[in-house]
């Protein structure tokens, strides 16, 4: 079968490569209906976050089922979200909502990320063979078209968790997301605090295309305008760092009320951060940082999507065959979809 490959930045090969088969009584195999691409993908794609090649590709994807062992809970021809961290759900730390730390497999394992870790194989392939089918694989909702979904195997839930839990404790607070290199997780924040009931959400982002699809969602949304020395103006009960800078996550921290809650969903990628601790201390801020649990908020996710309140098919800009998949992965966009040939 076809897969792509990432070689390395701003070089892919589509490899064939022995079609997977059930190896346990939980496997499935599924076939893509709807890949979507990673915020990180575009920057492993582009070389600013160094992943050593090759690997298969891709990684947020809805498919349909065409095999499954006997233990694996789902049948064949069922549409379903594949999660892209591999996890067992049985384990302390699956059991406890940890999805991304899985005890059963190999650190960080996930589809479509390499890197030297162990290999799991791509969305961006004909089929590939899912794991602990019986808990990863999640049901698509009656209704939910594929390519609005593709998202929803990580960007989507990655925004979900930085607004829904803290919504659930703060009902009504007001949010702000501090937009950037994250650039969908940071819009299908701003699209989940608008659809669970925030009092006020507001966008921040030099990116004006991203700041229009913030409006779609829901949000206000103006620039952040850091380097023309913006300081906070107004102070949010639940903050959500996307930019990935210094500046800006220090910007997120002095704009939280007392006892805000700041989840950073943006990787930073220096040895040390410089954050305002004084100002946290005083201000009783609670701040997280962590990668998402897919697997863990994907049925919340589909619910609000099912019921017609959450629409990530505003955030995706672009819609791409297989075929162009590898010349189309350095579009600077928020969120390319792609569908098989």
């Amino acid at each position: 079968m076809r897969q792509l490959t990432f070689i390395r930045p701003n070089c892919f090969e589509w490899h064939d490569v022995p079609a997977p088969k059930i190896q346990s009584e939980t496997d499935a195999i599924v076939r893509p209906l709807a890949v979507a691409r990673c915020d990180l993908d575009l920057y492993i794609a582009t070389g600013a976050v160094p992943f050593p090649g090759p690997f298969a590709f891709g990684h947020e994807m809805v498919g349909e089922v065409i095999d499954a062992g006997s233990r694996a809970n789902v049948t064949p021809g069922q549409h379903v979200v594949v999660p892209f961290q591999i996890s067992c759900g049985s384990c302390t730390s699956c059991r406890r909502g940890f999805t991304a730390s899985c005890e059963a497999v190999p650190a960080y394992s996930s589809f479509g990320l390499g890197g030297g870790r162990v290999e799991y194989g791509g969305a961006l392939s004909d089929a590939i063979r899912v794991p602990f089918a019986d808990f990863m694989l999640v049901p698509l909702p009656h209704g939910i078209d594929p390519l609005t979904a593709a998202s929803a195997a990580d960007n989507i839930p990655d925004g979900w968790r930085a607004v829904a839990p803290q919504l659930a404790q703060y009902p009504a607070a007001t949010v702000l997301i501090v937009g950037g290199l994250a650039q969908s997780v940071g819009l299908y924040a701003a699209g989940a605090a608008v659809a669970l009931g925030a009092g006020r959400v507001l966008y921040l982002d030099d990116n004006r295309a991203n700041c229009e699809l913030a409006k779609q969602m829901g949000a206000a949304a103006e620039p952040l305008n850091l380097g023309q020395g913006r300081e906070p103006d107004e102070l949010f009960e639940i903050v959500v760092e996307a930019a990935g800078s210094p500046d800006a996550l220090a910007f997120a921290m002095r704009s939280c009320r007392p006892n805000a809650i700041l989840t950073s969903v943006a990787m930073h990628f220096g040895s040390t951060t410089p954050v305002p601790l004084m100002q946290a201390y005083y201000r009783g801020l609670t701040f997280h940082t962590s990668r998402a649990s897919a697997r863990n908020w994907l049925p919340d996710v589909l619910g609000c999507m099912a019921c017609g309140k959450l629409h990530p098919e505003h955030i995706t800009h672009k819609i791409v065959p297989f075929a162009q998949a590898a010349d189309a992965m350095t579009d600077s966009g928020p969120k390319l979809v792609f569908t098989p040939d």
